[in-house]
């Protein structure tokens, strides 16, 4: 099969060798049943048990504060639509660059009664503190901003955030799904700040798809979206899946212990990158603001992002583009354009989110290919023009 070099980890990441080797006995020999009352059921909420210790610690939680679920899609929708059962309708207060999984259920919420107000970011992708300020004098029930944005990178001061929302008395999450694993998270700080809730995915940090954590203060009350067996303090029924939590548990662990220095690695990948990209012509966005180690998001005047994507991979290397675009109605990215990014410069946006695995010598055949390519798409839209 032919494999090009991966620069997609915002996407997700290889499975670390290690948590597969971790995993396998509970696929195998160690199959029971979580709630069973024999050793084969005991010997899986061990393991459980475990693993919960293991995603508490890496973020300076308590285990009791961990709900597991099937992913971060799942665990912002169990914040926002379980908080929100819990209180009359009022205004839910998010970010004009969050996830679709918590625009989506935000929007959800709007349909069924609730004003939906949306916070306004600046040109470098930073929540803009007026009118964040401006919100929290709405009085909103539920405010949400993501720990940092899968796009760009931006890394939000949501401590300080959270802090000024305090008098709204509002339940606060935020989405820290890219943040886990590229940047220190410390839940007992946050929470103390006024972060009630935290999301998690083991998928971004060398972890298996499939499982996900809500880390939430147990003052907040939340209605559940499953209902069964009452598994995970009743806020998520089903049968756990054991596996796929071992893992999380330990790429937890093995992202935080080994985050420094991966960070610095990654960063100065970054910047190697960086100045070739600038070099070559290329618009960096938001790289006057803070952001994670390992992502960078460019565009190139006059060159469409997907086409680029396209040429890339053929080229070998695996890329992202800006936008989910198709070929019948192509949209700019929804990030860049809250930056106030002309639509025709984001509609080229690709961001490359790099990985432990990558290197300088990947980072300098790609910029090579990166120029032969720029220079064909612009040669063909001089034939064309």
């Amino acid at each position: 099969m032919f494999a090009p070099v991966y620069f997609d980890h915002n996407a997700t990441t290889p499975l670390d060798p290690r948590v597969l080797d971790a995993m396998l006995p509970y696929l195998r020999e160690q199959f029971g049943n979580a709630s069973s009352r024999h050793e084969y059921g005991r010997a899986a909420r061990r393991a459980i048990d475990e693993a919960r210790q293991r995603v508490a610690y890496a973020v300076g939680a308590h285990p009791t504060e961990v709900v597991f679920t099937s992913g971060g899609s799942e665990a912002n929708n169990l914040f926002l639509k379980g908080a929100a059962a819990c209180l009359a309708p009022g205004t839910v207060a998010i970010t004009a660059i969050e996830h679709p999984c918590v625009r989506e259920p935000a929007k959800a919420l709007q349909r069924a009664g609730w004003k939906l107000r949306e916070i306004a970011v600046d040109e470098n992708c930073r929540v803009a503190g007026a009118d964040f300020l401006a919100a929290c004098a709405e009085k909103p029930a539920l405010v949400s901003v993501m720990l940092a944005n899968n796009e760009t990178g931006v890394v939000q001061d949501v401590a300080a955030l959270a802090g000024q929302a305090k008098p709204a008395r509002a339940w606060f999450h935020t989405d820290a799904v890219q943040a886990f694993g590229k940047r220190r998270i410390d839940f007992r700080a946050l929470n103390a700040a006024g972060v009630h809730a935290l999301t998690l995915s083991a998928h971004k940090l060398g972890g298996p798809k499939g499982a996900g954590a809500l880390v939430v203060d147990k003052r907040v009350e939340l209605q559940p979206l499953i209902a069964g067996g009452g598994h995970e303090r009743g806020l998520r029924s089903g049968t756990e899946n054991v596996a796929a939590i071992v893992g999380f548990g330990l790429a937890a662990e093995l992202a935080t212990a080994q985050l420094d220095t991966r960070s610095r690695q990654l960063e100065a990948l970054r910047t190697e990158l960086e100045e070739g990209l600038v070099a070559q012509g290329a618009t960096v966005f938001a790289c006057a603001a803070e952001r994670l180690p390992n992502t960078s998001y460019f565009a190139f005047a006059g060159i469409d992002g997907e086409t680029l994507v396209g040429k890339l991979d053929r080229a070998g290397f695996a890329v992202a583009a800006g936008a989910a675009c198709s070929s019948a109605n192509p949209e700019p990215s929804r990030v860049l354009l809250a930056m106030a990014v002309p639509s025709a410069l984001a509609r080229g946006a690709v961001r490359i989110s790099l990985g432990v695995d990558n290197g300088a010598a990947q980072v300098g055949d790609f910029l090579a290919a990166l120029n032969t390519t720029i220079l064909q798409l612009k040669g063909l839209r001089a034939l064309t023009s």
